[in-house]
């Protein structure tokens, strides 16, 4: 079998930072990917959270 190469595209998660500070029950999270290469520091994108029902800044968590 011929081995994966490793790629730099990483899956990351991204969490609500919006929704963790409000202290409600629950989380929104999202899974996306990043070019290692091109994208060195933590990725920060503005995604809807449904459980606050508006686009929110969710950060990259380790």
């Amino acid at each position: 079998m011929a081995k994966k190469a490793k790629g730099n595209r990483v899956q990351v998660i991204l969490e609500c930072t919006e929704h963790k500070n409000s202290g409600m029950p629950g989380t929104s999270r999202y899974i996306t990917t990043k070019n290692r290469k091109n994208v060195t520091e933590r990725l920060e994108l503005k995604k809807y959270n449904p459980i606050l029902r508006k686009v929110t800044v969710h950060k990259e968590i380790k």
